[in-house]
């Protein structure tokens, strides 16, 4: 496996959960931090390089971290319910950046971790500078379901080993995302309204081949937010930052640079 800068890790215990973070320092302290809310079988180590690269490129410090049940976080000890984002966008998340002593951060999502970041920043009570959404969900459609069914038919024929070097407890894990994004009550999922709160420029990134979503997510945003913007990424599946890196990573960069102009 490829060694990535590993950044400054410390475990954190939040709603009384381990959760393991990294921290890349920037080169500029007055900037405000991008912090990384990673995918529904994402991790820590899984942004790779991304973390590194952003604070290089950008000068803002990074954070990413292993929600509970994650990569070496906490194992999940019970089911997920269809809130389980909710509660990651208006009790974890926000404990979280308390603990490390965060105040209004540019967030940085992917899929999951993006719509967590799309109910965070919808709170009146949350202020964030920025949010940079890729491949976010805010409601369920079949073909969603369908890739989340394909996977659980590939889980045992190699997603399994490859998802096991990320993650401690890789059948929690997986099974955690799985079978909530195919439980029948999750069909009636739908966070739309969340993006009315949204006070804080934002871009939206998605792979013109996600296999996961449809650029009606993205739209649902838009008519939303008026201060978004959009990035498709040609050739991209559902982790632009993986398929496309310089191409997301240049965006984002731009993105941040215009947010410090605004100050």
């Amino acid at each position: 496996m490829r060694r990535y800068d590993a950044g400054v890790r410390r475990d954190v215990v939040v709603d009384g959960k381990r959760l393991e973070t990294a921290w890349w320092p920037g080169a500029d302290a007055r900037r405000p931090p991008l912090v990384l809310l990673h995918e529904g079988l994402g991790s820590l180590e899984l942004w790779r390089d991304l973390p590194a690269r952003l604070a290089e490129r950008t000068s803002c410090g990074v954070l990413a971290y292993s929600r509970y049940g994650y990569g070496r976080s906490e194992p999940f000890r019970e089911k997920r319910e269809p809130d389980y984002m909710h509660r990651e966008a208006r009790v974890v998340l926000p404990a979280l950046l308390a603990a490390l002593g965060i105040e209004r951060p540019i967030l940085f999502g992917h899929s999951d971790g993006a719509s967590i970041a799309l109910l965070y920043a919808g709170e009146p009570a949350h202020h964030p500078r920025g949010l940079i959404l890729e491949a976010p969900h805010v409601f369920v459609e079949d073909v969603s379901v369908r890739s989340i069914a394909a996977a659980r038919e590939a889980y045992p024929n190699g997603l399994r080993a490859r998802l096991a070097r990320y993650h401690d407890d890789v059948d929690a894990t997986f099974s955690g995302w799985n079978d909530i994004w195919l439980d029948p009550r999750f069909r009636a999922w739908n966070i739309e309204a969340a993006a009315d709160g949204v006070r804080c420029p934002v871009l939206l990134i998605q792979g013109e081949a996600d296999e996961y979503g449809t650029t009606a997510q993205l739209d649902a945003i838009a008519a939303r937010v008026p201060h978004s913007e959009t990035l498709m990424v040609p050739g991209a599946g559902h982790s632009p930052h993986r398929d496309a890196p310089d191409t997301v990573l240049e965006r984002a960069a731009a993105f941040v640079a215009r947010l410090e102009s605004r100050r």
